[in-house]
């Protein structure tokens, strides 16, 4: 029997290995967070022309901050000038620019890049680009129950209404989950969205990630059977 083409429209990505990529060279961590960067920008294209909807990337994630300060510190200023850098590049390609994760805590120049960037793009519609920063994936659930119950005291909390409490309750859950490095876990990444999501993994670290490894983990997602526990 022939299956259905599965259709993509929100792919998810861990970006893991910029670090060893880095090491694996003699070079200083942060050149691997560059190299990511640049890898970055040029897979928000290749999606965008392959007619994905949603790239959601995980860029810092919460438990981060336990890194040496020295790294955590460039990765700020990485993030905040890259955000300011490629803003005209991402408008001129009709991208949207949206981020999931806690602002508290931020430096201020950092929460100042992603609200310009999130005011700037809120009329693109080709791709919406969301970088989780400073996410986790449990806080999210925590805020979105405490947000419920704050709101809606002695009220039992529903799925729909859960649902609608998270950092972007519009954004469909992913549909491909893509993680690089040779890991095979989530690291807190998307953990009330992922419940349905196709996971692929592959060995190359982040910054060897290219278009063409993206063609090969779509046309992997296009060849399963997705059932949502069914038996269809």
């Amino acid at each position: 029997m022939n299956r259905e083409k599965q259709v993509i429209g929100h792919i998810a990505i861990i970006m893991d290995g910029n670090g060893r990529w880095a090491k694996k060279r003699g070079l200083p961590r942060l050149l691997g967070h560059r190299a990511g960067v640049k890898t970055l920008e040029n897979l928000v294209y290749a999606a965008k022309d392959r007619g994905i909807r949603h790239l959601s990337v995980y860029a810092f994630s919460s438990e981060n901050w336990t890194r040496p300060s020295m790294e955590v510190t460039g990765l700020m200023k990485l993030f905040g000038y890259y955000a300011r850098k490629k803003l005209k590049d991402l408008m001129r390609e009709d991208i949207r620019v949206r981020f999931a994760g806690r602002r508290e805590g931020l430096p201020d120049f950092v929460v100042q890049a992603m609200d310009n960037a999130e005011a700037k793009t809120r009329n693109c519609s080709s791709l919406d680009l969301i970088a989780c920063f400073n996410y986790g994936g449990r806080q999210e659930i925590l805020d979105s129950v405490n947000d419920f119950i704050r709101e809606n005291p002695g009220k039992p909390v529903d799925e729909v209404s859960l649902r609608g409490k998270m950092y972007l309750p519009d954004l469909p859950d992913p549909d491909l989950i893509i993680r690089t490095s040779g890991e095979l876990r989530l690291s807190n990444f998307w953990l009330w969205q992922s419940s349905y999501s196709e996971f692929y993994f592959t060995d190359t670290l982040w910054p060897d990630f290219s278009p063409v490894m993206l063609d090969r983990a779509i046309e992997s997602f296009e060849t399963r059977d997705r059932r949502y526990g069914s038996l269809r």
